[in-house]
């Protein structure tokens, strides 16, 4: 998608034939489950069925034709990679134009390989960057919560405490300090549920640059080698691509 250009409801006029707009997107949202690289524009589509607009539409064939020009991209999965899981979290901060709610967005490894990730819109406005990423932080940390159980019941032997990164130091100082945390109470109960894993050592959270940072991917358009270089880092390749 392109970068800086965020769509809304009344961005322009009606498309003349919205059933054709549902039908595509529709099928769209079922490559999600193994192009994470689509996974955000996807999103943003997804939220305009009811009434889309001539922009709905043309960001639809942008996506159809980066779809068209990659057809041989996927997942990479190595068969030397360790057991060890590893969690990237992010957020955008009140980019919704209709709303102004927040963007989360995480991906989860298995050691190098990709196995969990989610782009989604919070469901309440956040009044500063740090309760969006704070809240995307919550919601990271119950899936490294899910996945630990997940191995525990398949009984694979996993190393320990998970990995989870953040490059919001607001976020990480809310989560590990308890002055911080005791400031924001106008977050909801719910969202404190990060700092009691991190107490409970489920997970390690740890620094990490935002030009490094893979979640970024899920929560924001980027401009082509940026998108590229993170894609890279998800283990995304294309087949036929150069060596």
């Amino acid at each position: 998608m392109v970068k800086n250009i965020h769509l809304a409801k009344c961005d322009s006029e009606s498309f003349s034939d919205p059933a054709l707009y549902r039908q595509i997107v529709g099928r769209l949202l079922y490559l999600t489950n193994t192009r994470p690289d689509l996974s955000f524009a996807i999103q943003q589509l997804s939220q305009f069925m009811a009434t889309p607009t001539v922009n709905h539409y043309k960001a639809m064939t942008r996506v159809l034709r980066y779809i068209k020009g990659t057809p041989g991209q996927g997942l990479f999965y190595s068969t030397t990679s360790s057991i060890h899981i590893k969690g990237f979290s992010d957020s955008d901060w009140a980019t919704c134009p209709d709303t102004r709610r927040s963007m989360s967005g995480f991906c989860m490894f298995l050691g190098d390989s990709l196995i969990s990730w989610k782009s989604k819109k919070q469901t309440t406005v956040s009044h500063s960057s740090s309760e969006s990423e704070y809240r995307a932080l919550a919601i990271a940390s119950c899936e490294v919560q899910w996945l630990t159980y997940l191995l525990a019941d398949f009984q694979v032997v996993f190393k320990q405490p998970a990995l989870l990164y953040c490059d919001n130091n607001s976020a990480r100082y809310i989560a590990a300090n308890a002055v911080f945390h005791e400031r924001t109470k106008h977050i909801e109960i719910d969202c404190h549920v990060t700092r009691a894993r991190l107490q409970n050592k489920l997970f390690v959270l740890l620094p990490i640059s935002t030009h490094d940072q893979v979640a970024d991917l899920l929560t924001k358009p980027l401009e082509p080698i940026p998108f590229g270089h993170l894609l890279g880092k998800l283990g995304v390749l294309n087949v036929y691509s150069p060596a």
